[in-house]
């Protein structure tokens, strides 16, 4: 269809493809735009042109160049042409500019929106300006004439950028005593002299040095990556392995925490020395140990207190995390990973820089800190993924590299330059997560990126609590159910070694994981996980409240292999010694029958530092407070126990805090009217039905009329008229200011005025107070 402006195109396409356009550059509908002539001014500014060209890939965007090269922002060219300069159909191309209001126009007239030339840059493909005393000139007899250095010259520039620096730029040289290539081609006017130190090659000689098409095949091709076939299974298996471990290691992160929670940072964040705390104690490098802190982060695990001196605190979700199946844990990390705002990356990146010696203090973000607050990470994430996920089931890339070239062609302006980076940290994370495993996308996290339904109302409250919550809980339970598939069944049963170590032959039970854990340390973790059996974990066992017997019918109960004696010997020996010394608080006190091991106490280092004496022949006593006499003694290689009033063994250890999660963020709605109940789509409707309108109250012949700037003063006449036209059913037109300040015009059948509002017969309610204007429609 031929048209004379945007605006005029505009107009003349369905409201179908005006919606199409409002959801594909939604900034264009906030606010909903008067009417049609406002909507083009908004997509010819370069702002939102600029934004619109985000979404286009490397051959969309060589097209709306060609069609700068052709001048379309001037004046109108055939799609015969672009395909000429492109050297390939651009029909489809040509299509989804139009469909983004980035160019208008039949295929007999395409035109370009102007502010494109000022978003691409002066030099569109690479090359310069029209020169008009060139196009009547042959220039490819003039490069035949030219020397083989001033052709090579030329060849460079035309390569792009078609501007170059010379000295020799500087001033006028005739043809017959130029020395140098410059000075010859400016002699023959085939460069411009830009400035005194600056040439430029003009667009003519540009096209006849490269000929057609102008752009290489890599720009016209999408690229291909190369993949590698696995079985499903395969990958599943592979992935369930990694979700295993990191469940594992945020366990062990929340354990650590919970005894000892980090400080934050007074910049906010968590400190370089928790950082490698977490590193060595978890036997993990720096970049997982950020990459865990950021997800515990994430999903609500921990949060920082509201202390004067506050801390990173468990939250109440923790324990209800701790006391997940594996499946549901790995679930809720990996659903808080795809959907987290920030770039746990820049903190990574920033602990290899400082192992490697070339970190710069002043720019070095730490973790948990606002400086990894990146709104379009969750995107990025999630358009990575989405990639793999187009492969077929099972389908792995071949390196991350492959996925970084992909994504630079699909959406080459995109992200900035974090773009590439953002992409190699997302593959990175989602194989740390399990959600790809050898390069593919498993069916687990295949689930979690299916697309949310869209909401029917507006959220109620708490982050999730909506319509489209029920459908998002739905995939991630599919999501846990396809997971738990994957990864072994638990085991209720452990393989007791004559080494004093515990062979678990698969994930065990929570209740039987957790028994263990309290007598036994984990010596290597994976499929089979391997716990050793020592004098220390005994004691811990112990310490806890567990019986020497509680410890023998444990073995006993769940090992397959027979129990070997020096397990037996060990347990029977540390509970024999254990609470012979009985500690209580005086601040704190010692007891032993035996006044031979409280005298061999008297007598060493330990009673000056911890503040012993003698109460009687079987009884100390410590100003000192109980936990730290416990520490000092066995550090000393005494062995004593906690007791309390009743005799009992206590355990001391220090209580565990939690804080509230953080306060959910309120989902706001991003459509177009911001109309509560109202879906995506209902909203552009609603804004594509109000720029008709505005249309046709634009073209709409008015009568007599009323006007009252601002909604001021006297309305008596304003209402005279609403009121007349709602008793004889007459249209009106009316202007309008919103509570913006934004003009808009309306055609309405008023079928009620009164309560300070006209209601149209569309259901419509407008605010008297901000009517400034109003007259009949002429027929």
């Amino acid at each position: 269809m031929s048209a004379t402006s945007l605006a005029h195109w505009l107009r003349s396409v369905s409201d179908d493809e005006l919606a199409r356009m409002l959801a594909a550059r939604r900034d264009l509908a906030t606010p909903p735009p008067a009417d049609t002539n406002v909507l083009a001014t908004r997509a010819g500014t370069a702002g939102s042109v600029a934004r619109a060209c985000e979404d286009l890939d490397t051959f969309t965007l060589a097209v709306l160049e060609a069609l700068l090269v052709l001048d379309a922002d001037a004046a109108p060219v055939t799609t015969e042409a672009v395909d000429e300069l492109a050297g390939a159909p651009t029909r489809r191309a040509l299509a989804r500019l139009r469909r983004m209001a980035l160019a208008w126009g039949d295929d007999s007239a395409v035109h370009a929106v102007p502010a494109a030339r000022e978003v691409l840059g002066p030099y569109p493909a690479g090359l310069g300006r029209d020169l008009p005393w060139l196009r009547d000139t042959d220039v490819h007899k003039e490069l035949e004439a030219l020397t083989q250095p001033e052709r090579k010259l030329l060849d460079t520039l035309a390569a792009g950028p078609p501007v170059g620096n010379t000295k020799d730029a500087g001033s006028d040289t005739p043809l017959e005593q130029a020395r140098t290539p410059v000075q010859s081609l400016l002699a023959r006017g085939l460069l411009v002299r830009k400035d005194s130190g600056t040439v430029e090659l003009p667009r003519q000689l540009g096209l006849a040095l490269r000929g057609k098409p102008i752009f290489p095949d890599t720009v016209r091709t999408e690229p291909a990556p190369e993949t590698y076939p696995h079985a499903t299974e395969t990958v599943d298996s592979t992935a369930a392995g990694e979700a295993m471990e990191l469940n594992r290691h945020m366990e062990s992160l929340l354990e650590s925490w919970a005894r000892t929670p980090p400080p934050v940072l007074k910049a906010g964040g968590l400190g370089v020395r928790e950082v490698r705390r977490i590193a060595r104690e978890l036997e993990i490098d720096e970049a997982r140990a950020v990459l865990l802190a950021e997800l515990a982060y994430g999903a609500d695990l921990v949060a920082e207190s509201t202390a004067t001196e506050p801390e990173w605190l468990l939250t109440n979700l923790a324990d209800s995390w701790l006391g997940s199946p594996p499946a549901h844990r790995w679930a809720v990390l990996a659903t808080a990973w795809l959907d987290l705002p920030r770039l746990p990356c820049l903190a990574y990146s920033a602990a290899a820089a400082r192992a490697g010696g070339t970190a710069e203090k002043d720019k070095q973000p730490t973790p948990l800190s606002t400086q990894l607050h990146k709104p379009r990470a969750a995107t990025a994430r999630r358009r990575a993924l989405e990639a793999l996920a187009e492969l077929p089931d099972g389908t792995g890339i071949a390196g991350g590299e492959e996925l970084v070239t992909l994504l630079a062609w699909r959406n080459p302006r995109r992200d900035g330059p974090l773009r590439d980076e953002m992409v190699r940290a997302a593959l990175w994370e989602a194989s740390a997560l399990g959600v790809v495993a050898l390069g593919a996308v498993t069916t687990a996290a295949r689930t979690l990126l299916e697309p949310a339904e869209e909401p029917a109302r507006e959220p109620t409250g708490e982050a999730g609590e909506d319509s489209a919550g029920e459908t998002a809980d739905e995939r991630r339970r599919r999501a846990t159910a396809a997971m738990a598939e994957s990864m072994p069944a638990p085991v209720d049963h452990v393989l007791v070694q004559a080494d004093l170590t515990i062979v678990a032959p698969g994930p065990l039970e929570p209740g039987l994981a957790a028994e263990i854990t309290a007598v036994a340390d984990i010596e290597s973790a994976g499929h089979a996980t391997v716990y050793r059996v020592t004098e220390d974990s005994v004691r811990r066992a112990l310490d806890s409240g567990h019986s020497a017997e509680e410890l023998h019918d444990l073995f006993a109960r769940t090992s397959r292999t027979p129990v070997p004696q020096g397990l037996t010997y060990l347990i029977d020996d540390v509970a024999r010694r254990h609470g012979r010394l009985r500690a209580g608080t005086c601040a704190s006190f010692l007891r032993c029958d035996d006044e031979v091991v409280l005298a061999e106490i008297l007598n060493s280092p330990a009673a000056g530092e911890l503040d012993l004496r003698r109460i009687a022949p079987t009884v100390l006593v410590s100003g000192s407070p109980l936990a730290e006499v416990l520490d000092g003694l066995r550090e000393r290689g005494f062995t004593p126990a906690a007791e309390g009033p009743d005799g009992r063994v206590l355990d001391v250890r220090a209580e565990e805090q939690r804080t509230p999660k953080r306060a959910p963020a309120r989902r706001r709605s991003h459509g177009a009217t911001g109309a509560t109940g109202a879906s995506t789509s209902e909203r552009i409707a609603d804004v594509v039905a109000r720029i008709r309108s505005g249309d046709r109250a634009a073209s709409t012949r008015r009568g007599a009329g009323v006007r009252n700037p601002g909604g001021e003063g006297d309305t008596s006449a304003t209402l005279e008229l609403l009121t007349r036209a709602s008793l004889q059913r007459r249209e009106v037109w009316i202007g309008l200011v919103d509570r913006h300040g934004t003009a808009s015009q309306h055609i309405v059948t008023p079928t009620r005025v009164g309560g300070g509002v006209l209601e149209g017969d569309d259901n419509e309610r407008y605010p008297l107070h901000r009517i400034t204007s109003a007259a009949f429609v002429e027929s």
